[in-house]
Parts: structure tokens; C-alpha cells; sequence
């Protein structure tokens, strides 16, 4: 049964030598599953892992969802990891509630549980998170296009085009962010936006790939063909975007930003596709979750940060050729030396 479910969650495993890692660290086990494997960003995800479990004796088993959103490939990728005597799982929740009872089950195995880039909901479902600030990476695009626009931000006609209708947290943490930036009310307690501000067209779901993207601009462009500024929550929806904007010859009318900073993403911003770009580290989110794999394999310590906080910010950079005063950023050509950490 174990085999065949390796096989239904398109799941590899790399078994890493010990080269250099001290003799007295026994091998122990380790999985990392992802929302899928055909996003770029989880493949950079996966190379900081690989990379970081060779360096500390860690035997990495990879798993991955069908789509974003598959919940039930994720669940059965846990309980393989439990049945496998593995230390420790990375995930990317594809669904940050729904998960909540494999990750228990996990955590009462006695496995470490650390959520990369998107966090559980409650947080304290995992024993840790190391993601971005998500929230932030929306407002610094959102500031951007605020202080692009001028004064005309105020005549705005926006486009969201979001994750996909679960609504996880890295999807709406994202989505408020840039509404607090742009200057669309958020509220401080629940940092839900005003959905009725005139300026918002409407939004619409990509599943965070180039099809997806580019259906929901048309979707939204049907709403009204005046958009001038598309919020995307990611640079793959970004270029399915900017496809159903050429299609119809409306990239001179709408600006696109968006959160990422992988290469293809960062070079699009070179290209003129994306106006602004927020860059994550997923490479630092793997290979920091793999030593707290280690560490707590060695003698049960648990991560925690200076401030005695199980969140771990790995950094977030705004990437634009079209810098603003008073909103820190890189262009394109410093970003693409470094594309992900």
C-alpha cells in the first residue's frame, strides 16, 4: 500500500550521502511536500532542502500535490511520513485549515512540523513557520502602485487575481497587504479590506499558474475593460495576465504587480510585463526548516526565534526597475543574481 502511494503522490526520494558531516550525527529522516511541483517556487524550495539535508545527514523523501488545493494527495503524503519513522516534515499547506488533523496526528507521533511560506491556521498547528511576511510583501506592491499612480490612484480600476476560493492565509494575507498599501481601508484587528471601495473591480481565482491567470483577466475584463492595475498573487498569474491584457491591446492601460521574485518573474519585470515584484527566499525557508530538523532529531529542541517567536520571517524585497522615493528596492539585474535566495 505504501508503495503504491508513492507512486499516486508523485513523490521522490533523494537519498543523501553524509559527505562531510560528522560521523557521530546519525541519518535520520525527513520529508518536505509541497502544493505542487510545477511551480518554479517549489522547485527552488525542494533544491534548498536537497541541499541542506546532504549537508546535515538527512535522508529527504519529496512529495508533492496534483494542483494547488489537493488536500487529500497532502494528507496521504503525511501519513506516509509518519508510517516511515521520519523526524520531521516541511510542508506548504495547500489548505491551512483542513490540514489541521494530519498534522496533529503527525505532531502526536512525535515528528517535528514546520508550515514554509504559508502558515496554519491557527498558526500553532505546526511547531513553527518560516515564510515570508506575506502581509508585507503585498504592501510594498501595493505602496509601489499607490506612489506610481499619483494622484490618479484615486481613479483606479483594480483587478485581484487570486489563489483559488480555499482562501488560505499566503492568498489573502497577500491580497490585504496590497490593499493596505494602495491605501484601500483595512481594518487593524481582522485586516480585512473595504471590499466596497468604487476602485475594486473584482476578483477572480488562478490556481497561481499562467492559465488560470490569464482566464480570470478575461473574466475581469468582461467586468469592466477599464482596468488600469492587476494585483496577482503570483508571477506565473502575472504572465496569464499580461497574456489576455496583449491579447485585446491593453498593456499600455494596465500596470500588473506582483509577489515572487523568481527568475522568470524578475525577468518580466526587466521586460516591462511587471510593473513591481516582491522577491521571497523559499531556498532560506527549506534549508533553515531542515537544520531545525536536524537540531530537534539530535536532542528535541524546538525552533524558536530572538523574540521567543515560533514565526521565522525570511525576508521579503521589493524588485522594480521603476523606483519610488521613500519605498526601498532592487531592479531587475540585482534581483536576477539572486532569484529566490
Amino acid at each position: 500500500m505504501r508503495s503504491q502511494l508513492k507512486i499516486a503522490l508523485c513523490a521522490s526520494v533523494a537519498v543523501l550521502s553524509a559527505g562531510g558531516v560528522a560521523q557521530a550525527q546519525d541519518m535520520v529522516g525527513a520529508c518536505l511536500i509541497t502544493k505542487t511541483d510545477t511551480n518554479p517556487f517549489f522547485a527552488k524550495m525542494k533544491e534548498g532542502a536537497t541541499e541542506a539535508a546532504a549537508e546535515n545527514n538527512i535522508e529527504l523523501s519529496t512529495y508533492a500535490g496534483k494542483i494547488d488545493g489537493d488536500v487529500e494527495t497532502q494528507v496521504a503524503a503525511i501519513e506516509t511520513c509518519i508510517a516511515s519513522g521520519a523526524s520531521g516534515i516541511l510542508i506548504t499547506p495547500s489548505d491551512s485549515r483542513a490540514l489541521a488533523p494530519a498534522i496533529e496526528q503527525a505532531r502526536n507521533n512525535d515528528l517535528l512540523v514546520i508550515a514554509l511560506d504559508t502558515p496554519f491556521e491557527p498558526a500553532d498547528t505546526a511547531d513553527a513557520t518560516f515564510a515570508t511576511d506575506n502581509f508585507r510583501a503585498g504592501e510594498l506592491i501595493g505602496q509601489w502602485a499607490a506612489a506610481t499612480m499619483g494622484d490618479e490612484a484615486e481613479n483606479a480600476k483594480i483587478a485581484f487575481l487570486d489563489l483559488n476560493p480555499s482562501q488560505v492565509s499566503v492568498d489573502y494575507l497577500r491580497n490585504q497587504g496590497f490593499m493596505q498599501g494602495f491605501g484601500i481601508e483595512v481594518n487593524d484587528e481582522t485586516r480585512i479590506g473595504d471590499e466596497d471601495d468604487p476602485r475594486i473591480v473584482g476578483h477572480d481565482v488562478t490556481d497561481g499558474n499562467e492559465d488560470g491567470g490569464r482566464q480570470a483577466m478575461e473574466n475581469l475584463l468582461q467586468q469592466d475593460p477599464g482596468i488600469n492595475l492587476v494585483y496577482t498573487i503570483n508571477e506565473p498569474a502575472a504572465a496569464g495576465a499580461y497574456e489576455a491584457l496583449n491579447a485585446v491591446g491593453l498593456t499600455d492601460q494596465a500596470t500588473i504587480v506582483s509577489i515572487d521574485g523568481g527568475c522568470p518573474g524578475v525577468q518580466n519585470v526587466q521586460d516591462g510585463v511587471i510593473g513591481a515584484t516582491s522577491m521571497q527566499f523559499p531556498l532560506d525557508m527549506a534549508s533553515q526548516g531542515i537544520e531545525a530538523i536536524r537540531a530537534y532529531a539530535d536532542d528535541g529542541s524546538l525552533p524558536e526565534n530572538t523574540e521567543g517567536l515560533d514565526f521565522f520571517d525570511t525576508g521579503v524585497t521589493l524588485v522594480t526597475d521603476s523606483p519610488v522615493q521613500g519605498i526601498d528596492s532592487i531592479t531587475s539585474e540585482e534581483a536576477l543574481e539572486q532569484c529566490w535566495g
